[in-house]
Parts: structure tokens; sequence; C-alpha cells
């Protein structure tokens, strides 16, 4: 089997910009499986690796990583290098990729386009994760003073992928990637399905509780029914470091959206984990709404029309706390946390749809 190393030496070297293979021990090989991990921090790599060794997500063990970011994101990825190295980890590859963007230049061949094309061919599905707000000049729209921009060149290099992937109605005659494989797998989670929906067309609304319930006081926000809170407004008091950003609540799930499938009857609505306060307002080209909030007004969950192994959703099924009963979840300040997930909302009350996310997407890799 060739390496590839020096076929990626070969694109660096033919770019203005230099991107690379980050990794003192770890390879990339033509022929070989790959899964592409975007944004490779250590916390999503210990993610990945707990939900692969518990068979969580059933990824077969022929299968190799690529780690893809971008060297101006605000992560130190010399802490993931080290990781690796002291963990002896030999099948996760970093790649850094270089060439600059800017929010004028992701829906049209750019600098990243040969190295988005490159990663694609030798890859069989991607990964998405979450993160914070994206720049709304990417979706067209001015920003909102509660909208908090930390980390554009990874917005950037993630949207314009996702759009190269996908295609989107910034240019209709774009042809996507996914059209030479349309069962190519991916899977955006919180920030990643909203990349989806930005990358495709579509746009946010900047805030929730601002936006759609008129809410501008945190104290008013954690009044609200439990179903219409999206993120633990706690955290806010800042007065307990412990306290999680994440907020328990249940989603609707659209009759005949291909995810009906991971729940049992229609009576049910799975409780899932979440942290965000923004979310799709204007749904991008080519996608279906699978699931919504109980009040209907945040969109929890996105397919495809063509790419049937596509799926975005607005919660966190990775979380390592969901599937550990011994993790009890603090959600008020000095109040000791005395309920993991799996006490409060195990089999259909919520963890087997989390597990069946994982189980389904493990199906797309052979």
């Amino acid at each position: 089997m060739k390496a590839i190393f020096s076929v990626l030496i070969v694109i660096a070297f033919g770019c203005k910009n230099n991107n690379e293979l980050t990794t003192s021990t770890n390879q990339i090989h033509e022929g070989a499986k790959h899964i592409i991990l975007m944004h490779p921090t250590t916390n999503n790599i210990k993610t990945f690796n707990y939900l692969v060794s518990n068979k969580i997500f059933s990824l077969p063990s022929d299968y190799s990583v690529i780690g893809v970011y971008h060297s101006k994101e605000e992560y130190d990825y010399t802490a993931s290098m080290e990781y690796l190295k002291n963990e002896h980890i030999t099948n996760i590859a970093l790649f850094k990729i270089d060439e600059q963007l800017s929010d004028d230049l992701l829906y049209k061949h750019n600098a990243c386009s040969d190295t988005y094309k490159y990663l694609f061919d030798n890859s069989n599905g991607a990964i998405f994760f979450g993160g914070p707000d994206i720049p709304p000049a990417c979706y067209g729209e001015q920003t909102n003073t509660l909208t908090a921009i930390t980390d554009p060149f990874r917005h950037y290099m993630e949207i314009s992928f996702l759009f190269h992937l996908l295609g989107g109605s910034q240019d209709s005659t774009y042809i996507p990637l996914l059209k030479q494989r349309p069962d190519y797998p991916i899977l955006g989670i919180c920030l990643g399905m909203q990349s989806i929906n930005v990358a495709t067309g579509g746009s946010l609304t900047q805030d929730i509780p601002m936006e759609l319930y008129n809410l501008t006081k945190v104290e008013d926000i954690l009044k609200q029914p439990k179903n219409q809170q999206h993120r633990n407004y706690n955290v806010d008091f800042s007065l307990d470091a412990d306290v999680t950003y994440y907020h328990y609540h249940q989603i609707a799930i659209e009759k005949g959206a291909l995810i009906s499938d991971y729940i049992s009857n229609d009576t049910i609505h799975p409780v899932v984990w979440s942290s965000h306060h923004q979310c799709v307002k204007k749904l991008g080209s080519g996608l279906n709404i699978a699931a919504k909030s109980m009040d209907g007004k945040i969109v929890e969950a996105i397919t495809h029309t063509k790419y049937s192994n596509v799926l975005g959703v607005q919660f966190h099924p990775e979380k390592r706390e969901l599937y550990n009963s011994s993790e009890k979840i603090k959600i008020i300040p000095f109040k000791a946390g005395e309920y993991s997930y799996l006490d409060l909302y195990s089999g259909d009350k919520g963890e087997n749809f989390q597990r069946a996310i994982w189980l389904e997407f493990g199906k797309k890799f052979k």
C-alpha cells in the first residue's frame, strides 16, 4: 500500500499557502479506508475513541482517521499531537490546511478547493463537531450583539468544505463532490448541523431567546418550560465552574423522516442534550427538516434530499456523559449532580435514540 505522505508534500508546495500532514508517526495511505474528523481537538479525539472503543459507533477496525483543521484556528493543535504521541495512537493523522479564506470566497473555487477534493477522494465519510457561533457574514447578514465570533477561520474552512461537498443555492451551477459518491456519509453535530445549513445557502437565528421568545434576561429564560430552553443558562452567573453548559429537552421527530426509524413509535419524544443559542432560520438548498423542538420553533435535525447519508443534529449525541451512568450531571450552582442521563432517560426516553444515531451512522462504513 502506497503511503501518501509524499503526495501531501507535492500538494503543499503546489499551493500558495502550504497545507501539511502534521504528525511525526502517523500517515495517510492511498486506497485505505479513512473517516474525516473536523476540528480534532484532544477532547474530540477522546470522544471519538470512546464511542468506537465502547462500540457505540461501530466503525470497522480497518478504518483510520484524518483529523482536519485550519492553521489559524484558535485551538493549539500541538496538544492533539502530544496526546496522540503519548497515548501511542497510530491510526489518527492530523492534516493542517494553511490556504487562506474569507467570507466572500467560500462558495466558489478557492485556494482550498484542490485540498477539499483530495480529502474527499481519500476518505469514506466525515464528522463535523460542535463549536462557537458562525460569522453571520457567511450567510449574508450583519452581526447581532449576542453573536460571539471567536474562531472565524475554522468556520470559513469547514463551511467552504461542506459547500464543496454538498453544493448550495449560492451557485446553482456548482457540481458538488457528493455527486460522484452520493452515499458518502456526513454527520454534523450542533455547529456541524448549522454549518451544513449555511453551506447550502441557509441562514441562522442569531439568538433564540431574544428572536424567538422575546426574552433578554437570563432569569426569565430559566423560567421558561424545559422544552423551550436549549442550553443551561445557569452558567451565565459564573458561580460554579462545574455546572454543565448542556440542557435536557425533548424533540419531536417528523413523520416519515429518515430518523423516524430511530424510535420505536410515533408517540416517543426522546430527550436530547443541547447547548446552543442559535438555530436554523432559512433552510439550506436540498435540505429537509427531520425533527423540531416540541413547540415547533427550533429545527433539531436535518437530512438531505439527494444524499441520504447526510444528517445534521442540533443536539449532542456524542457526549460521553450520555452513556455513563456514573456521570452525575451538575445543573444548578453549588448543588451536587444527583442523576446521570441514563438515570433519567434510559431506553425509549432518550438513550435508544442517541445510540441509534451512531448505530445507523456506523452502518454506512464497510
